[in-house]
């Protein structure tokens, strides 16, 4: 089973994520992934913000309750600093909000760390990232969207991996302890090209729950990923 030691190494991480799961099964779909998988990616979507509603506080807590795996929680709505701490009160590991939705981001990234949980930014399709790469240090993680944020499904977009190896740089010249996530299309044919960007946390849905074995499915994506990870610059001098 996956352990919080395993979730702060550098290795690259695994998050299936819930929204292609089937959700007349939800525990059982938690629990297929269970022995496997370094975070549980929950969606969470209020119909404003990107046009879908998924899970919301009562659900997200049953999954807590039931989840072996530490929840990333990645909240696609309007007005994150009202329900981001919550969110971090039921238990999760990690809650991104997203950069577009967010007028003082750093404010709410020390509101998060406050509440004993690990604060992430979010980065949808059509903006760029340069804004952010000097707030970094606020962060413990910023999802990089390689589709437009809403639905699961989509086709990865290459060309937003332009964004990861930015934010890798940017990380790697200032020292920063900082997972790099990729949410979008992510499957056995596109997670080598973002862990060589400089991703290391991998967002998998239709590539996990669509596969006959989920289990299987995540050794295989992780090991693609690890054979496709650059050393980090301490990594190489070592």
């Amino acid at each position: 089973m996956p352990t919080l030691s395993n979730v702060r190494s550098n290795r690259p991480l695994i998050a299936p994520s819930l929204l292609s799961a089937d959700f007349a099964r939800l525990a059982s779909e938690v629990e297929r992934v269970g022995d496997d998988a370094d975070w549980l990616h929950v969606d969470v979507m209020d119909n404003h913000f990107v046009p879908n509603l998924t899970m919301g506080p009562p659900i997200v807590k049953a999954i807590a309750d039931v989840s072996r795996v530490p929840l990333d929680c990645h909240l696609m709505i309007e007005d994150p600093k009202r329900w981001a701490l919550g969110y971090a009160e039921l238990g999760a590991y990690n809650v991104s909000f997203h950069a577009e939705a967010c007028d003082d981001p750093v404010g709410l990234a020390r509101d998060l760390r406050a509440a004993g949980t690990k604060a992430g930014l979010a980065i949808d399709r059509d903006t760029p990232i340069e804004p952010y790469l000097g707030m970094l240090g606020e962060f413990d993680t910023v999802l990089i969207m390689t589709i437009k944020a809403g639905f699961g499904g989509q086709a990865f977009i290459p060309e937003l991996l332009d964004k990861v190896r930015l934010l890798r740089n940017a990380r790697d010249s200032g020292h920063v302890e900082l997972r790099i996530e990729v949410d979008g299309g992510i499957a056995v044919d596109t997670i080598a090209a973002a862990a060589e960007a400089g991703a290391d946390a991998f967002v998998a849905g239709t590539a996990v729950y669509g596969a006959d074995d989920p289990a299987e499915a995540i050794r295989r994506l992780r090991a693609l990923a690890e054979a496709a990870t650059p050393l980090r610059p301490h990594e190489a001098t070592e």
